[in-house]
């Protein structure tokens, strides 16, 4: 079953998807019948994201917002511990479940939430508010409707963004206008607010760099995350973006189910 804040599909050991910043659950359509014939999937919108709970009226922190995710999942009966992927700011979140013991595994797909430098910090937040400012302005939709032009517009949202197709386009834009947790993340960004460390990897753990990242390039980002998650897994994903459902949905669905198929049969 499914609704704008969460989908429910499939059968065996439960999987939660979260979605990145801007986006909603329906960025794991792709996926989703190469998923659910080996486990029960529930792909949940986080707070402050279309369809998806509101933010509380308070600062927000990434605390607060996996505080409203359990909150969500509790409500829609998910259970306790499920395996968990996450994309962007969602990987971030599937670590912190796992952080609360929330997760049996977790893949983090390009996750968010670690810098080295201010420079990597001031970085991020240049590259969403341009991005959200350009999809913001109506000629960038028009615009995007282009399967070719497509590509280019959205090169840092996916390395194939072409293969968007006309309802997908409609999805992303609609999620990103709805979505009003993007200031508030952004405003309390800073290099105190990035993902505290772990003394080793909560559960087993594979962190899976899109090769092709534009938002999070591997190169500058993947060393921070890798110390703050010691023990965690690292694999490279060849020719995707940093949302990379759309781009390869076959090897990030084969990425996860190697991962959990595992945990399962170990």
């Amino acid at each position: 079953m499914s609704d704008p804040g969460f989908h429910r599909g499939g059968s065996g050991p439960p999987l939660l998807l979260l979605h990145g910043m801007t986006s909603s659950w329906r960025a794991w359509r792709p996926l989703l019948p190469m998923l659910e014939q080996h486990h029960e999937v529930w792909a949940v919108t986080l707070p402050g994201h279309y369809g998806g709970p509101s933010l509380p009226d308070e600062p927000f922190s990434i605390d607060v917002m996996v505080d409203g995710l359990i909150a969500r999942l509790d409500a829609l009966g998910v259970p306790e511990t499920p395996h968990v992927a996450g994309n962007s700011l969602g990987g971030w979140a599937a670590l912190e479940l796992a952080r609360r013991g929330r997760a049996a595994s977790v893949v983090a797909l390009s996750p968010a939430g670690a810098w080295a430098m201010p420079s990597d910090l001031y970085r991020l937040l240049a590259t969403f508010r341009v991005g959200a400012l350009l999809a913001g302005w109506a000629p960038v939709r028009v615009l995007a409707s282009c399967r070719l032009l497509r590509r280019v517009l959205l090169r840092t949202v996916s390395e194939h963004a072409d293969r968007y197709h006309g309802d997908d386009v409609d999805v992303l834009f609609d999620d990103l206008v709805g979505c009003t947790a993007l200031d508030p993340l952004l405003s309390a960004a800073s290099m105190d607010t990035m993902i505290e460390p772990f003394d080793e990897a909560p559960c087993p753990t594979r962190i899976a760099w899109s090769g092709v990242d534009r938002t999070i390039p591997y190169g500058r980002y993947a060393q921070p995350m890798m110390e703050a998650v010691p023990g965690a897994e690292l694999v490279v994903l060849p020719g995707v973006g940093h949302v990379p459902m759309v781009d390869n949905p076959a090897l990030v669905a084969w990425t996860i189910l190697q991962h959990t198929r595992y945990e399962v049969i170990r």
